[in-house]
């Protein structure tokens, strides 16, 4: 029999997604001590499906797998920009694909925004409405707020208004950046992330017989699955092998395979795949400290996870990637020089809908860094840059990025940058830098 601590748990984890959740209501309602509910809600947020957010409270969320690690959910960026949740709590575990910066013409504004988008966008009211609609969720800077009415929608849609009191170019470095974090920290996988859970796990009890086996067997297709006790400890295991020859009438406790090779749920992937491969096992049983039994991995489980440990590196995109993805060398055979082209795309712009700042010291040191690796290969470490001016640039516009090396020596280099839109100089920067071999 489950203890009042693995009933909470199961209360929990069967509330709907989106729903609040308080040390109160759960303690009356399973009629338990607010401390034993206290620490189970505690518990269920380290498993990954409860989220608490400051000034919001405590949210059943969906438990995200390692796979969708580089995607935030909305409940996280109201924790990443200090924000205010401002209408369509429900769908605050939901995960952005991407986020847009409105900072533009409304109908330009969306032509960039779709569904699973996060909108960043200032005071305006009409640009909120129709990126709900669209299917994108709203993050308001600069603290405002907006209408009943979209708060009613964002209510209906089950998409969040979320409002933040920082500007739309410190809103996107901050999700940027935690991103970008995430990508760091997702590459050790561990058991926890892939775990059937154990309400979906098929189980034999020791006075179950042969036949209930091949009943299960011929249900699922499967051959092996772990045997417990009247409290969820493992104390078996049970595989075709063991099967053979037995009559169905059989005791499982009589074949059982006692003392099963199991692993905890903070396991890493790889070190459980290395025990299958070895052992020859199909299929792990997952326990907690007292071996009670949490789920199951199978084989197939453990090498879907490790080919997307291969693939994610090149699913993350930071501010720098976008930029830099989208340069394009336009030299031609006749010219010395180096020219390279790029579009100014709505997350290159800041909170006036022109390139910003940052964005434009990357495009200068990214063609600074392409220039000089045609005289030497190596990486280039930046020691010192000049930027002359810079003009507002509108999104949208094509820029034409010309470097030119000044000079050139074995540990250093010094390029001069001009940037141009429709033939008109915008931009100008003088870099020196250390070359650093490879």
């Amino acid at each position: 029999m489950a203890t009042k601590h693995e009933q909470i748990l199961q209360h929990i984890d069967s509330l709907p997604v989106g729903e609040k959740i308080s040390v109160r209501q759960i303690a009356k309602d399973m009629k338990v001590s607010e401390g034993t509910a206290y620490r189970a809600i505690k518990e269920a947020e380290n498993k990954g499906y409860v989220s608490t957010i400051e000034r919001v409270g405590t949210i059943r969320i969906e438990r995200k797998k390692k796979e969708n690690f580089e995607k935030l959910t909305y409940a996280e960026v109201v924790n990443i920009v200090d924000g205010q949740v401002l209408g369509g709590r429900a769908g605050l575990h939901k995960t952005l694909n991407k986020f847009v910066i409105g900072a533009m013409k409304l109908e330009a504004m969306m032509r960039y925004t779709g569904a699973d988008n996060l909108l960043i966008v200032g005071n305006r009211t009409k640009a909120h409405e129709y990126a709900l609609n669209a299917g994108a969720a709203v993050l308001i800077t600069g603290g405002f707020d907006t209408d009943d009415r979209v708060k009613k929608l964002a209510d209906t849609l089950e998409l969040p208004i979320i409002s933040s009191s920082y500007d739309t170019f410190t809103v996107a470095t901050m999700i940027n950046r935690a991103i970008y974090d995430q990508l760091i920290k997702k590459e050790i996988v561990l058991v926890e992330d892939i775990v059937t859970d154990r309400d979906e796990t098929v189980v034999l009890r020791p006075t179950d017989t042969v036949e209930t086996w091949y009943a299960y067997n011929q249900q699922s297709g499967h051959g092996r699955y772990p045997v417990i006790d009247d409290n969820y400890k493992v104390i078996g295991i049970v595989t075709a092998k063991d099967i053979m020859g037995q009559d169905r009438t059989t005791l499982i406790e009589k074949i059982m395979t006692k003392q099963p090779m199991t692993v905890n749920e903070k396991t890493s992937v790889a070190s459980a795949s290395h025990v299958m491969v070895w052992e020859g096992i199909e299929v792990l049983p997952v326990v907690d400290q007292s071996n009670r039994l949490q789920g199951i991995i199978s084989r197939q489980d453990v090498m879907k996870a490790l080919q997307m440990i291969g693939r994610q590196p090149q699913v993350g995109e930071t501010i720098d990637d976008i930029i830099t993805n989208q340069f394009e060398d336009i030299s031609t055979e006749s010219k010395l020089d180096e020219i390279y082209r790029c579009p100014v795309t709505p997350q290159m712009t800041n909170y006036l809908g022109t390139i910003s700042y940052g964005v434009f010291t990357t495009i200068v040191t990214e063609a600074a860094n392409r220039v000089l690796r045609s005289y030497k290969k190596g990486d280039l470490v930046v020691e010192n840059i000049t930027i002359y001016f810079i003009k507002p640039v509108q999104i949208d516009s094509m820029i034409e990025i010309k470097p030119k090396v000044l000079e050139v020596g074995r540990k250093f280099g010094k390029v001069d940058v001009e940037v141009y839109n429709e033939g008109v100089v915008v931009g100008k920067a003088m870099m020196m830098v250390q070359l650093i071999d490879r």
